[in-house]
């Protein structure tokens, strides 16, 4: 069974039809409400938020955002964001109290700096590994979104996007622009090994009490270690070669190898401290 990313671009393949056949099928009513609350859950909100809905849809996710309870920390604003007009048609018609946007996450999250307190996604950010031409690029296409998400967050605001990657290698790709654009990421598996295995990506803003990690889940459990990804990129940047050593022109030579241009051969020489000149 083919992959709804790997058939057609979203606001193409989210068209009218699609739209109101996905907003009516009880089946993707549950599976998303368990998913949002579930994201709800990994906020861990403490008091009543702005809350972007990244491909909101037709706002089954942000009717649970309003619908929760004062003594839950509730209920939330929300802004929801999609690609899809066709979706958006079908939010407007069931009269969701978010407010709507039609915009690419491809393209930015075109929001003041530090104006959101949290971000949920549902079944959304796969999408951006698909680029639709020849000159945009997926990894392009993350990075635009992560680097608009983590300027649009205040200091200390938590993100978590459930995603379906095609691959491991989609996964670290995914995982690998989050950390690049500066936040401190985790991935949390509910139900590994399984059909409804389901991911979700946890994301943090600087600052907050979740030292390693990230994802909360592992708070007060013995015999747990987490291993956490930012520190070892640290340790590996304080370890890179220094400019102009033979190893760092050893791998520059190597890399424009790898570009198809014209090298020098190595010799004993290569990297080797000039003496003075008179």
């Amino acid at each position: 069974m083919s992959r709804p990313e790997d058939t057609l671009p979203p606001d193409l393949f989210y068209n009218d039809h699609e739209s109101r056949k996905y907003t009516t099928s009880s089946r993707i009513q549950n599976i998303q409400s368990e998913m949002t609350h579930r994201a709800l859950e990994l906020l861990a909100l403490s008091t009543p938020s702005l809350i972007l809905d990244i491909g909101c849809g037709s706002g089954l996710s942000g009717e649970i955002l309003s619908s929760v309870e004062p003594a839950d920390c509730g209920p939330h604003i929300w802004i929801g964001m999609d690609i899809s007009a066709s979706m958006l048609d079908v939010a407007l018609q069931r009269d969701v109290e978010g407010d709507l946007m039609l915009a690419d996450i491809g393209q930015g999250v075109p929001f003041r700096p530090g104006s959101l307190d949290a971000a949920i996604s549902i079944s959304a950010i796969q999408w951006l590994c698909n680029a639709e031409s020849s000159d945009v690029s997926p990894q392009g296409r993350l990075a635009r979104f992560f680097n608009g998400l983590f300027a649009s967050l205040r200091r200390g605001g938590r993100a978590v996007c459930q995603f379906y990657p095609k691959n491991e290698a989609q996964r670290s790709m995914i995982s690998g622009a989050a950390i690049k654009a500066g936040f401190g990421a985790g991935i949390l598996e509910d139900d590994p090994g399984t059909k409804n295995s389901k991911l979700y990506l946890v994301l943090t803003v600087g600052g907050g009490d979740l030292q390693g990690d990230i994802t909360g889940v592992v708070r007060g459990m013995d015999d747990v270690n987490v291993v956490d990804g930012r520190r070892k990129n640290k340790e590996a940047k304080r370890k890179k070669d220094r400019k102009g050593s033979k190893a760092w022109i050893m791998k520059k030579k190597e890399q424009m190898e790898r570009k198809g241009k014209i090298v020098k051969a190595s010799s004993k020489y290569t990297g080797r401290k000039r003496g003075p000149v008179f």
